[in-house]
């Protein structure tokens, strides 16, 4: 294809995806009441094979060549990492609440990790799933780290819509959901470390993902606080004060990505550490509506390319589809809920936290593109792992909603009692 031709078309689809993700995104909200992100994710996976691709195979080949998904992956990688860091910008480490968080994160890694160490042998067993020189520790490691992941965003911006994101069970979501992320990232670095035969990686990966977190959380917020006094002086964030801050993300993620973390945890650690007040406020808004209209639709639409849901509705592969998808939920679901049982919580509070910790989403998606890539697993355990991904975060919304709604309603409700001492939050789509 001509470059004047690849450019064309490579506008045409970038609009073609953001019609979709606005379109589906605002079905979800209307009908279903479902977030935005989740209308996003489902519109990418109906752009790639799995239905575009069936109706209509020259305009879906026509309108995502080969030559053009490159550009396309860069794009939508910078959309994640930057959406990640605006999460950090937004997240609040929590006090008072470390033991009950940290059970609940271990609970909720070591029930999937112990499920996944189950399924794997009879997974393996069938073929095309997993790489050919994969180990079955590998393959539970990996499948683990799948199963273990939370959809981070998603929850918190489930907990932002409904004015919770500040409220014990918000604290208590986010800092579990935060730890078992960066662990499961952690596990994955490594998996792709052994599985490439070095040792070497595998050390990069721990003692520098590990020396960039300490020194991050270390030192960042005393070397990053002169860009704090300069937006307050200056009452916003210029141009000279945003583009060093994007000198330092992507500093951050090129750290990550190269010692074999993901780029986003650069993102999002970064975004930690951050002065807030008009330095956050202003990042915000400059950043967050380009990169959740734009940025992120691509990610989503990239990994749907990847999609072909039609292989996890196999016959053969059926089984394997409808077991993982049942271990998924009971395993990370019922382990958050019972850890934050025995650790004092009521039954509403923990059963929201079951919800929440369930729903995979964009980190999913993240991971298993991961792995697709490095090459650890094949097409019909990505299109599994998809569906997967789909279901639990379709879910987390109407359950969450069945069972804390009320009380959440009823917790704002008291809020706006009180206007003289505290406002009731704004509602804001979620992204």
């Amino acid at each position: 294809m001509a470059p004047a031709d690849l450019s064309l078309v490579f506008f045409l689809e970038l609009a073609v995806i953001v019609a979709a993700a606005r379109g589906v995104g605002w079905l979800g909200r209307r009908f279903l009441g479902q977030p935005q992100a989740m209308g996003e994710m489902v519109a990418g996976v109906l752009l790639g094979p799995s239905l575009l691709g069936l109706i209509a195979p020259g305009l879906q080949a026509w309108l995502f060549p080969a030559e053009a998904r490159g550009a396309l992956h860069v794009a939508g990688q910078l959309g994640v990492g930057l959406y990640m860091f605006l999460v950090g910008l937004e997240f609040d480490r929590v006090r008072g609440q470390a033991a009950t968080a940290g059970a609940v994160s271990l609970a909720g890694m070591a029930a999937p990790f112990a499920a996944a160490a189950l399924l794997t042998p009879w997974l393996m067993g069938k073929p095309g799933l997993f790489a050919g020189g994969l180990s079955q520790a590998e393959a539970s490691l990996f499948l683990g780290a799948c199963i273990s992941i939370t959809a981070f965003p998603m929850l918190a911006r489930i907990l932002d819509e409904r004015g919770l994101a500040k409220s014990p069970l918000g604290s208590l979501s986010l800092s579990a959901g935060a730890i078992g992320d960066a662990a499961a990232w952690v596990i994955l670095a490594l998996v792709l470390a052994t599985a490439g035969g070095s040792a070497g990686v595998a050390v990069k990966a721990i003692a520098g993902g590990l020396a960039f977190t300490v020194l991050t959380l270390g030192l960042g917020p005393r070397l990053l606080a002169p860009l704090g006094v300069a937006a307050e002086r200056a009452r916003g964030v210029g141009p000279g004060l945003l583009a060093t801050v994007l000198m330092l993300f992507l500093g951050a993620a090129a750290v990550t990505d190269w010692a074999g973390l993901h780029a986003v945890f650069g993102g999002f650690l970064l975004g930690t550490v951050m002065p807030r007040g008009r330095l956050a406020d202003g990042l915000k808004a400059r950043l967050e509506p380009f990169t959740v209209v734009l940025l992120v639709p691509l990610f989503f639409a990239s990994s749907g390319l990847n999609t072909q849901l039609f292989l996890a509705a196999d016959p053969a592969l059926l089984p394997a589809a409808l077991a993982v998808l049942g271990a998924s939920i009971l395993a990370k679901g019922g382990a958050c809920w019972a850890a934050a049982r025995l650790t004092g919580q009521d039954n509403a509070t923990a059963m929201g936290v079951g919800a929440l910790m369930n729903a995979r989403g964009l980190m999913e998606l993240i991971m298993i593109n991961t792995g697709l890539q490095r090459g650890l697993i094949g097409p019909g355990m990505f299109s599994i792992l998809v569906l997967m991904a789909v279901v639990t975060t379709l879910m987390a919304t109407p359950l969450f909603e069945r069972v804390y709604g009320r009380r959440a309603r009823g917790e704002l409700g008291a809020l706006r009692d009180e206007p003289e001492t505290v406002d009731a939050a704004p509602e804001r789509p979620l992204a």
